[in-house]
């Protein structure tokens, strides 16, 4: 079946509804999308596609590059040319480093940053002949800095903010909107909140719709003005 539109979406890491991934989906496709979910759990993609209008589920590893490059190009044949691809899928190993194995290294790495790379290689493309397109880049604070027990995630997410940076340089001058969001929050979401943070109060929390709603906002801002780095928080974090 081809559902072709005016304008295509593809988003990574759409996991549970009411989390970040699951509420980019649904915003963008409630604004004029047609949007691409791709995320590892099918059964959950396909309850989101039967909720929100204009959404497809495309089951994917990000890890696994030869699939994620299959499709990506199922996307396009069904859909159209994604003008806007939002790496959302994180992969994060923690523990003592010296107790961590190298090849949750490498596979944080390869979910993080190389997956970025893959969806700009297999998209930029089509978006510079179209003449617009965005990359919109879910990061957080370990993008900034290392910390304890966190070390493979703040080793790869700070990868993943100047590979961002280094797209942004090469391909904005060009037409192509690169942005990276800092996140220095934890996200209200199905598996954050009540794992690491019960007792807080919602205002504690950065709200996945009002993330979503700013990628939307950064999207579409006039090219005179476009933001690169945009940071996040709740009004009462400390920073």
């Amino acid at each position: 079946m081809h559902l072709k539109m005016s304008k295509v979406c593809l988003v990574t890491g759409v996991g549970p509804e009411t989390g970040t991934g699951a509420e980019i989906a649904k915003y963008f496709s409630e604004n004029g999308f047609h949007v691409a979910m791709i995320a590892r759990s099918e059964d959950n993609l396909k309850r989101l596609e039967s909720k929100y209008p204009n959404t497809k589920a495309y089951p994917c590893d990000v890890a696994d590059i030869a699939l994620l490059k299959k499709k990506i190009k199922k996307i396009e044949n069904d859909m159209g040319r994604p003008e806007v691809v939002i790496h959302n899928a994180p992969m994060a190993n923690r523990g003592p480093m010296l107790e961590l194995d190298y090849n949750d290294l490498e596979r944080n790495f390869r979910v993080n940053t190389t997956a970025l790379l893959v969806l700009a290689q297999e998209t930029i493309p089509n978006m510079l002949e179209m003449g617009r397109g965005s990359i919109m880049v879910t990061g957080n604070t370990a993008a900034e800095r290392g910390k304890a027990h966190w070390g493979f995630f703040a080793a790869t997410k700070s990868a993943q903010r100047i590979l961002s940076e280094s797209l942004a340089r090469e391909f904005g001058p060009q037409g192509i909107h690169v942005a990276y969001f800092i996140i220095d929050a934890l996200i209200d979401t199905p598996r954050t909140r009540p794992r690491l943070a019960p007792d807080k109060p919602d205002e504690f929390f950065a709200a996945p719709k009002q993330i979503a709603k700013e990628i939307y906002h950064v999207v579409h801002q006039e090219k005179s003005a476009w933001s690169f780095r945009v940071e996040l928080r709740p009004f009462a974090e400390h920073w």
